[in-house]
């Protein structure tokens, strides 16, 4: 007996569950934007596709991560504004203040990591005219590297990816 094919999602069940996840993240974004600040602590690894569509900061530090960047919110950032689809956040990069705007769609992990809570999403579509690479470079800077107080540290999260 032959079986039926799978029938085609047309609903697009994985995208708005993708979108519903989202939503936890723009919720803590939120939360940390109010007066309180980031309760406990609580503390936030943000990875994001830096050209995917809607990414905006500095030519020269988006230039210096071409694929993906890492930022991390916890003591030292500013000016954080979650909106309805981006988050837009000032944080120190080589002892100067840069300010990056971030659709959620663009976000492609959340860590928090004073309770083991990770959220990974499906990568943005590649903006028309890129072409895909397969090899991903590091969004990462030495760990063993000391950094200026305030300044922003870009960590790589590949230990806690599942394998």
């Amino acid at each position: 007996m032959a079986q039926d094919p799978p029938a085609q999602d047309l609903m697009r069940y994985e995208a708005m569950a993708q979108d519903a996840l989202r939503g936890v993240v723009k919720t803590a974004l939120k939360r940390a934007a109010a007066p309180e600040g980031l309760p406990g602590a609580h503390h936030f690894y943000i990875t994001f596709k830096t050209e995917a569509p809607g990414v905006s900061g500095p030519a020269d530090l988006l230039g210096k991560y071409p694929d993906e960047m890492t930022i991390v919110l916890q003591h030292q950032y500013w000016d954080l504004a979650p909106g309805e689809t981006f988050f837009s956040v000032t944080l120190q990069f080589g002892g100067q203040p840069k300010r990056l705007s971030v659709p959620y769609a663009a976000v492609t992990r959340f860590y928090d990591p004073s309770v083991q809570f990770l959220l990974q999403f499906e990568p943005p579509p590649a903006a028309e005219g890129q072409a895909n690479e397969s090899e991903a470079k590091p969004a990462a800077t030495d760990p063993e590297t000391p950094l200026a107080d305030g300044e922003a540290k870009i960590v790589s999260l590949d230990q806690f990816r599942k394998k």
